[in-house]
């Protein structure tokens, strides 16, 4: 099932593409072309009520651009816009903190229960 979903969202999602990188911890999240997972980064606790996932990334992509990116993007694989960087998918929550960092950016990728 997991294999069926990464063919098909670089198929089918534009901006991802084969060989598109995910963001480890996170099952079928693209990590947008420009952006470097933080070493160390990625967390997962699972816990009777739900999963809890954190990773981040750094690169020269403007903070505006990774907003937009995946504003766009996480539509297209199921997850609706509850806010400027929050999104909702079944039970759960995924929220994504931008911030400028030198000349580029970095994202904080948490995901939480509902």
């Amino acid at each position: 099932m997991r294999a069926a979903l990464i063919v098909a969202l670089c198929l089918f999602v534009p901006g991802v593409q084969a060989g598109e990188r995910f963001v480890p911890g996170f099952e079928a999240l693209p990590l947008m072309a420009g952006l470097e997972i933080e070493p160390g980064s990625a967390m997962v606790f699972d816990k009777p009520g739900g999963r809890i996932v954190e990773a981040a990334a750094t690169g020269t992509v403007s903070a505006a651009r990774i907003g937009q990116w995946y504003a766009e993007t996480l539509p297209q694989l199921g997850w609706r816009p509850e806010g400027k960087s929050l999104f909702r998918r079944e039970g759960e929550m995924l929220s994504l903190a931008v911030t400028r960092e030198g000349t580029g950016a970095r994202v904080a990728f948490r995901l939480y229960p509902r």
